[in-house]
């Protein structure tokens, strides 16, 4: 089973990368983002008491969070090839909170993919996807507010996979094809 974290930055390529391993793979995704807004628009218990937080302005308790990814993760069944994680965890805490859930369930995360791709870079992408897209978020003051958080907040998750021996380290800045390649080598590699 090839459970993954992919791990970066906001703009390093995180969606893009994922729906190629999902192509190749054949691996189920879970991101966050989608995971909630599908919870809510099913009205599921775990998506209702989630929309009370958000409607409140506060953030999701992870245990909350871990509660609604383990449904989705069951949801693909006992042998499913594994699944990217994708947005989650961004915290220590939350990669405590996933191992967990995962160890009850005798699978672990088989690797952590880090997209590195420098700051300046990632303004560009980030203010030409705003200016594609039309999304409210990709601005500049805003992108640097996300940066901020995910350098103080996120970034130390790096460590905590390295001591976990998962950690992998791509080049993210760069052409798509060198990346995607670099990264298939990382789970091509993966017992399992």
């Amino acid at each position: 089973m090839k459970n993954i974290v992919i791990f970066g930055a906001p703009g390093s390529g995180k969606g893009t990368q994922s729906d190629l391993i999902i192509g190749k793979y054949g691996l189920g995704h879970i991101s966050t983002g989608d995971v909630l807004r599908s919870e809510i628009r099913k009205g599921t218990e775990l998506g209702n008491i989630a929309k009370g937080f958000i409607d409140n302005g506060q953030l999701i308790p992870d245990e909350l969070m871990v509660d609604i990814l383990a449904a989705v993760y069951d949801s693909f069944g006992k042998d499913h090839k594994g699944v990217i994680f994708d947005g989650f965890p961004r915290t220590i805490l939350q990669a405590e909170a996933l191992k967990a859930m995962l160890d009850k369930r005798g699978h672990k995360i088989a690797a952590m993919i880090e997209l590195d791709v420098p700051e300046d870079e990632l303004m560009t992408r980030l203010i030409n996807r705003g200016k594609e897209s039309g999304r409210s978020d990709d601005n500049a003051e805003t992108i640097r507010k996300r940066l901020d958080v995910y350098r103080n907040q996120t970034s130390p998750l790096i460590d905590w996979y390295d001591k976990e021996g998962v950690h992998n380290h791509i080049d993210g800045y760069g052409g798509l094809d060198r990346i995607f390649a670099d990264i298939c080598r990382v789970i091509d590699n993966i017992a399992g």
